[in-house]
């Protein structure tokens, strides 16, 4: 008898799946953390050369401040041109350009096998460059983000991988990206376990880290060493502080939900336009050059800002028009469809506020500029951990964890209670895609078969003929859709379901034969109580098969049996346990939750 599944000895269970092909991985890895530094090198030099080209007519790939800018009609043009550029890019090259990259990240992952484009690793960084260059207000974040995960994904392309192990090597490509733009390893580790991995696995998180560590260990090499911020500051660790970090992380998740809110409601202005997309970033541009001629600081990624909130260089009429101004650009500019990040936006918007505030609370306002773009970060990206660690790895300040960690938190859980989406997956649940980004363990995968399985079991004997099989089956009796066949000794040979007594009612040569000589050459899909219900799932989702005898490995004797009907109780019990509540010390209401557990 042919069966599809061996017995044998149980499968060897552990923690974690992981084996070593998580080494070639590994090999994989390195090969793209090197290419992810590569291209924040080239993505960097590009933007300061256009910088440098089109504000000061000067070819220079060292990065300068629009803090000089002249205000006067080019600070109109430029942007607007850079804008009809990327429109043209994006309409003939590729659309996948637009936006600021980590949502079409995430959407190659979700729904694209992580396969990404050549083009898109060539005209992104291009695009981003002319788009930032010209004054666009965005970071260069979301764009490395996207050009290092299409060399993870183009490197994988080149070798036989599973989609998963593509995912792998995209995601190391990103994080080895942010971490030589940032310097921030850690952060970028776990920006993809937040944001672009969707899982929590030793498969992936390995050669992650490996790109990052590889990528923070060549960064001083190639573009420097050192906080990019370093920040020394520190508040007083007193009562209050706890409470008005608390308040200020709440604070920038109310203006990171109003942000959020905003660039949806432009975005569908942009839709609303009667002409074609590509011209949207050209109309977008000329926004942001007249903000321009407002503050000329708001263009630009704006790292200069950054460091003059921290060292407070700044009084408090620049940092409001900063702040007004750099919003409604960029809000603008990024529902245009334009190529940038949002990652720098969202701490200048966050520090702008947050050292606002720190005018009327006690310490160093550069402190609460620090905590307030933290908070911004992680509440908006729904990334509450890489907000608190890449505020720490981009200044090199540990004193402010405790408020980094209290603010963070505050604004992370005002953003998910009052947005169901986050700035990143509303772009993607509008083209029709759902995101869930809430992780929890299978919980296939914490029960054993012998924990669902039914054990009394209905059977049929191996003797009985095909005649008295479609007898059985034809009367008015409730019958299964199939019945293990079991011999003498307690064995199971096969099943029997209803499609078989079908085909055999037109097979005239099938009426004299028995039960056992019409299965004996079948495949049969059989289940072992000690294996878990994963396992088992699993083969019963290959095979498509309903119900599945659960048997002794040696024997093959019949001990119990799984349907869908079990797995899909198993489903059920989660969600009791999620939605029934009850206070068992204060003598809970035992009837009302004994009909609750009913429902389920």
């Amino acid at each position: 008898m042919h069966r599809s599944h061996s017995v044998g000895a149980p499968s060897r269970l552990g923690d974690f799946t992981t084996d070593r092909r998580v080494l070639v991985l590994v090999a994989m890895a390195v090969c793209v953390g090197a290419g992810g530094i590569a291209a924040a090198w080239v993505l960097l030099r590009a933007i300061a050369l256009v910088t440098n080209l089109v504000w000061f007519q000067t070819v220079d790939a060292h990065a300068m401040s629009l803090a000089g800018a002249k205000a006067n009609w080019w600070m109109v043009v430029a942007p607007a041109l850079g804008g009809l550029i990327i429109g043209l890019m994006a309409r003939f090259g590729s659309e996948k350009i637009r936006g600021h990259g980590i949502p079409e990240a995430i959407e190659a992952i979700l729904i694209g096998e992580s396969r990404m484009s050549p083009k898109v690793a060539l005209l992104k960084p291009l695009s981003s460059a002319i788009s930032i260059g010209t004054g666009g207000p965005f970071g260069a974040e979301g764009p490395i983000i996207m050009t290092g995960g299409a060399i993870g994904s183009l490197f994988a392309q080149c070798f036989s991988l599973s989609a998963a192990e593509r995912k792998t090597l995209l995601v190391a490509g990103a994080a080895a990206g942010m971490t030589a733009i940032f310097g921030t390893p850690i952060a970028a580790v776990l920006l993809a376990v937040e944001l672009l991995l969707f899982e929590w696995k030793p498969r992936s998180l390995i050669p992650v880290i490996t790109a990052c560590a590889l990528s923070a260990a060549l960064r001083p090499l190639v573009i420097g060493s050192g906080p990019l911020f370093p920040f020394a500051g520190s508040l007083d660790p007193s009562w209050w502080r706890l409470a008005a970090s608390i308040g200020v992380g709440m604070v920038a998740g109310l203006q990171s939900g109003l942000l959020t809110g905003l660039l949806y409601k432009a975005e569908d202005l942009f839709g609303a336009l009667p002409i074609h997309w590509m011209w949207w970033p050209a109309l977008g541009g000329l926004a942001v050059g007249l903000g321009g001629l407002v503050e000329p600081r708001a263009l630009s990624v704006g790292y200069d800002v950054i460091g003059d909130l921290l060292a407070s260089h700044m009084t408090i009429a620049e940092a409001a028009t900063i702040l007004l101004v750099k919003s409604i650009i960029w809000i603008i500019a990024l529902a245009s469809g334009t190529s940038g990040g949002v990652l720098a936006p969202l701490l200048i918007f966050g520090g702008c506020l947050g050292w606002l505030e720190g005018q009327l609370l006690p310490g160093d306002a550069g402190a609460w500029a620090l905590i307030a773009m933290a908070a911004m970060m992680g509440g908006t990206m729904r990334s509450p951990l890489t907000g608190i660690l890449f505020a720490v790895e981009l200044t090199g300040n540990l004193a402010l964890l405790g408020p980094l960690l209290a603010a963070t938190g505050a604004a992370y859980a005002v953003t998910v209670l009052l947005l169901k989406r986050s700035i990143l997956t509303e772009k993607i649940a509008r083209r029709g895609q759902h995101v869930v980004r809430e992780y929890s363990i299978d919980p296939f995968e914490l029960l054993r078969v012998s924990d669902v399985m039914v054990r009394e079991v209905d059977t049929l004997p191996a003797e009985m003929t095909v005649d008295q099989a479609i007898t059985f089956f034809s009367t008015e009796e409730p019958r299964h859709k199939s019945y293990p066949i079991r011999s003498r000794d307690g064995r199971v040979i096969g099943m029997v379901a209803r499609a078989d007594i079908l085909r055999w009612r037109t097979e005239e040569d099938a009426h004299g034969e028995t039960l056992f000589e019409r299965h004996s050459d079948d495949s049969l899909i059989v289940g072992y109580a000690d294996e878990t219900v994963a396992q088992l799932a699993d083969r019963m989702a290959a095979a498509e098969a309903g119900r599945v005898p659960i048997v002794e490995r040696d024997t093959m004797r019949l001990v119990g049996l799984v349907s869908r009907k079990d797995l899909l109780r198993i489903r059920r019990s989660a969600r009791a346990a999620e939605e029934i509540r009850a206070a068992y010390f204060l003598k809970p209401d035992t009837v009302a939750t004994r009909e609750a557990m009913q429902q389920y």
